[in-house]
Formats: C-alpha cells, structure tokens, sequence
C-alpha cells in the first residue's frame, strides 16, 4: 500500500525488514502519508540496533533513551500491538517529540515517560524481557551529515559521554528480567564510548554475556558486537547485545487496577470504535484513556501518557446536563479504517487530503454524520465532524501544512 502510494520505487535497506532508502530529495513533511503515521524518517543504520535487540510479540521491552522515537517505533511494529513497550526519555523537551512520533504512529500498547534511568529501572527492577539502551553519544558517526557534531566534539567531550553511558547501563540492568537480553548502541567510532563502556560493563556483571549481534552489514567488534561505518551503507553505528544468566523473573509487580463499571472512557470508546484496539478504559481528571493491560504502578516515574488517549471529558454549564465527550486525535491515528464507526476513504491524489493537512473544511458524503475519521490510501490521518456533506476538520493546529 505505501509503496504503490509513494512516487518513487522504495529500496530495502540492509539493517532491518522495516527499513527502506529514499532519495535525498523526498520531503516527508509534505507527504499525507507520513502524516498518517505511514513511516518514519531515520538514518539508515540506525534501525540495525532494534533488529539486534529483537522484540518478540507479547514482551515487554523498555526503551531507555528513546527520543525522538525512530527505535520506539520500529520496536512498535515489530511487537504488532501485542506486549508492552515502555519509552522513556530523560529530557521533558525530547520526551514530548517522542510522544508526537508515537501517537502519529498509532503505537496504541505504549507508556511514554521522562524519567531518570536510575529511578524508572530501579521502580521496574528485573521487568522487562529487553532493554534497549542507545546511549547520548559524542555523534562521531554523524560528522558527514552533521556539522553541529564536529563542532561539539572534543577530547573532554568523549570522556564524560563514556562516564554517562556506564552510569546508565548500571541503570538500565536493573531493569531486566534473569535470562533478558540488554542492548546498547551508540552512533559514535569512539573506543572508550562502545567496546571500553561494555568491557568495563562486563566485568562488573559478572551474569551477563556478549552475544552475537546476528547482524550481517558492517565489521565484527569483540568477536560478537558489531560496528557500522558510512561504507556499509549508512552512518556511523556500534552495537552489542547482552544476555542476564537465569531463566523466568520470579518477581512480583504492584499492578495498576480499573474499575470494569461504565465509564465515560467506555462510552467514548463505543462512539469511536466499533472494534476498539485492544485496551482497559480509564479515566484520569478530565482525560479518558485505553490503557494496555498489566500495567505496572506508575506513579513516580514521569508518565507524559499510557495507552491510547480517547478524548476529554468537558464539562457543560448547564443545570443537570452530561459532561460533554470531545475525541482525541491520537483515538483516530491508533486505529485501522475498519475499526472506526465512520470513516472517510480518500485516495492519495484526492485534492481533499492537502486541503484537510491545511486544516480547511471538506465535502463528504451526507452519509456520514458526527465525528469521523479521514484516511488516505487506507491509513487513518485524522478525524473530523460531519453534518449536511460537510467535514469540520479537527487537524491539530500544531500539525497542519501551512502552504
């Protein structure tokens, strides 16, 4: 579907199943499909650490130091909206793009969080089934595209990234289970960044193990790491896998409990869906959700959302009357055409796709009424209002194509 839709023949990249070439001349900011959450942009090789990593549907994954979200979302379609992934960025500004690239994606089995690592893996210690760690580097492999990482670099630089990247593996290891895999990765040539971070890992840790990377591009890196140069295809990569000793966790976890009674969560869930994606409804305030099941606590670790939001419950000044219920974008981009109540179907070259990206009211047919979505080439971009033919568009503002 998005390679017939796309105006150019897409090339598959070495690194990973998901992964693709485009030309250097593709705007993907103008493209509809990229704003229905169809793909999403990286550097080539930076999609080879996830392929190592390997999540399985029905894990449980954390991603340490996701932002801006290109591993979290290959993560996502690799887990197939089955399991828990849990994002985590340390940096509020960061954390916040994240969660826009993962509501554009639909990524509907997620928790997104800006917390320390030493306090989210130790809340979560021996959680998750694999961790990702893809450590804030000195960007050395980012020179040939990058002019602002040749002017950051310096000697002193490397040396206190090196001491970062210990301090969160030290983290990070907290958080998997006996016999769970921990990967780290960085985008820099640095010795003292990738294979002196994880020896020095490995002797402190004693019940953790090199693993083969399973990787196939790039040059082998003690014995079982692996290295990617721009040679190979892509930038600058290191990546190593890890195995904790053991079998099965045997820890016990708090989990967050929901009432089953109607809710106004419940109510949204019906007037949006009529096949919801998997999900517990909630309510938080005035903010209604479908949570992934088998939720851990979440208080204290910097929740920016969990699950799906649904929508907002907006109170109506009116003696004895209903709140009122107003969807959310991210209910819409969290599901298929068909699971929606409504759906307007455009086809790629419809002038109402731009027109709607612009924010600007479209004709639909009068069949459709009240609040329903808008896909192109069968992907959901959005939603809108319908009545008598006409769409109100409810595009985020924030979102809209301005010419």
């Amino acid at each position: 579907m998005l390679a017939e839709a796309l105006p150019f023949p897409l090339e598959q990249a070495p690194f990973s199943p998901l992964s693709f070439y485009v030309p250097d001349s593709f705007k993907a900011g103008r493209e509809p499909l990229h704003h229905a959450g169809a793909f999403y942009m990286q550097e080539p090789s930076a999609s080879a650490a996830v392929t190592a990593l390997n999540p399985q549907p029905g894990e449980r994954i954390l991603d340490l130091c996701a932002a801006p979200g290109g591993k979290s979302t290959q993560i996502a379609g690799l887990l197939r909206g089955d399991g828990l992934l849990w994002s985590n960025e340390v940096v509020r500004g960061r954390a916040n793009i994240l969660l826009s690239n993962m509501e554009r994606l639909g990524v509907c089995n997620a928790v997104v969080s800006s917390c320390k690592p030493e306090i989210l893996c130790k809340a979560l210690t021996g959680f998750f089934d694999r961790v990702l760690v893809d450590a804030p580097c000195s960007g050395e492999g980012m020179f040939r595209r990058d002019e602002a990482a040749v002017r950051e670099w310096s000697p002193e630089h490397v040396a206190s990234c090196a001491v970062r990247q210990k301090a969160i593996l030290e983290s990070a290891q907290k958080a998997v289970r006996p016999g769970g895999i921990l990967a780290y990765s960085t985008c820099t040539f640095s010795l003292d960044e990738n294979e002196g971070v994880i020896e020095n890992f490995l002797i402190n840790h004693s019940d953790f193990s090199l693993l083969d990377t399973g990787l196939q591009n790039g040059r082998s890196a003690m014995g079982k790491a692996r290295r990617i140069y721009p040679m190979d295809g892509g930038e600058g990569h290191f990546i190593a896998v890890m195995q904790r000793a053991g079998g099965k966790p045997i820890t016990t976890y708090a989990y967050e409990t929901f009432s089953a009674a109607e809710s106004a969560a419940q109510e949204l869930s019906h007037e949006i869906y009529r096949n919801p994606p998997v999900g517990v409804p909630a309510q938080y305030r005035d903010k209604l959700y479908l949570l992934p099941k088998s939720l851990p606590a979440l208080k204290g670790l910097g929740i920016l959302r969990a699950g799906i939001l649904l929508g907002t419950e907006k109170p109506v000044h009116r003696k004895g009357a209903s709140p009122r219920l107003e969807p959310a974008h991210a209910a819409f981009m969290a599901a298929k055409p068909e699971q929606l109540q409504q759906c307007v179907l455009f086809a790629h070259d419809d002038p109402r796709v731009t027109a709607f990206l612009h924010g600007e009211e479209i004709a639909v047919s009068p069949e459709y009424q009240g609040y329903c979505g808008v896909a192109v080439a069968g992907i959901v971009m959005g939603f809108g209002k319908c009545k008598e033919g006409r769409m109100k568009n409810h595009y985020p503002k924030g979102l809209r194509l301005l010419r």
